[in-house]
């Protein structure tokens, strides 16, 4: 009879084994739902910065438009110039209340190690020497910003490299094989009664992105492509 009680007790919960091998489970469990849930983290993370970074290079392409769009000849003064490194433009500006214009600039540089491509833009102006003043700082902001001038830059992309081409006489060729105008001169003045038709844009866009290769974007003048660009 107490031997038969002995053996119920000992049948009653579970050994020290037992927990033993069912905390190790658990923790086992554990240790997969989490990692689980890190992959679905660090997946989602992913997920959103290549989704940013579509987004940024979309605005970006899309401003790019605008800006060619919006560019205003202004005698004496050229309307658009690629020296190589900047592509300058002189464009209405879309301030409400204000019927200034804008000088804006696009190019590639280096910020933290990265290069990347970039946009500034000048304060809504509206005096001729103002507007010169703004042509020349663009210049130099391409290859050598100022701290003031680093607050109206905006990065768009990390870009490996660029090239523009200009579309004339029915063809695209390089812009720099016409020679570079200098505010001021006859060859501004040339440059601003031969706005090309079109301009091409060729970025080339390094691994890592959402985005990489070669892309290409045309913007054609309204009065040249019936509107289309």
């Amino acid at each position: 009879m107490a031997a038969t009680a002995t053996s119920r007790r000992r049948t009653i919960g579970f050994t020290l084994v037992e927990l033993l091998i069912a905390l190790a489970v658990m923790a086992m469990l554990a240790m997969l739902s989490w990692q689980g849930l890190d992959t679905m983290s660090r997946t989602q993370t992913a997920t959103r910065e290549r989704a940013d970074q579509v987004l940024a290079l979309q605005a970006g392409l899309n401003q790019w438009g605008a800006d060619l769009e919006a560019v205003l000849q202004v005698p004496q003064l050229p309307a658009i110039d690629w020296d190589g490194r900047c592509l300058r433009i002189i464009r209405r500006s879309t301030d409400p209340g204000t019927t200034g214009l804008w000088v804006v600039a696009w190019t590639r540089r280096e910020v933290d190690g990265v290069p990347q491509w970039l946009r500034w833009q000048s304060p809504a102006l509206s005096a001729r020497g103002e507007l010169a003043d703004a042509w020349q700082r663009a210049a130099n902001w391409a290859q050598n910003p100022s701290t003031e001038d680093r607050k109206r830059e905006v990065a768009v992309t990390p870009l490996a490299d660029w090239r523009i081409f200009y579309y004339r006489s029915d063809a695209w060729t390089n812009p720099l094989s016409s020679g570079a105008a200098t505010i001021g001169t006859p060859a501004a003045a040339a440059a601003d009664a031969n706005l090309p038709d079109g301009v091409r844009l060729v970025l080339t866009l390094p691994s890592g992105l959402a985005i990489t290769g070669t892309l290409t974007r045309d913007w054609i003048r309204p009065t040249q492509g019936g509107g289309k660009s």
